[in-house]
């Protein structure tokens, strides 16, 4: 994966972002020489989102098969908020 110090960016900007994303998907900015940002491609980004999107629908899923879930009113739900217990 490619790497971008924050120098190199203050002083290319865009440019160095596009030229680091050649060689990948993504990239990662330093700071002071540790990676501390990674940058990639908006469609990249998306991806990722959609994955994590069907990950989570695919645990409520499960939940549900399992029967893992409550049924309650609104205020109840907000009691078991309220309280940390959770279920």
């Amino acid at each position: 994966m490619s790497s971008i110090s924050a120098n190199e960016l203050k002083t290319r900007g865009v440019s160095a972002i596009e030229a680091a994303l050649t060689h990948g998907t993504e990239a990662f900015i330093s700071v002071r020489g540790q990676n501390r940002f990674v940058v990639m491609p908006i469609e990249q980004f998306q991806y990722l989102r959609e994955c994590e999107l069907e990950a989570a629908l695919a645990q409520t899923r499960s939940d549900l098969a399992e029967g893992r879930f409550v049924t309650s009113s609104p205020e109840k739900h907000l009691e078991r908020v309220k309280s940390g217990t959770g279920s």
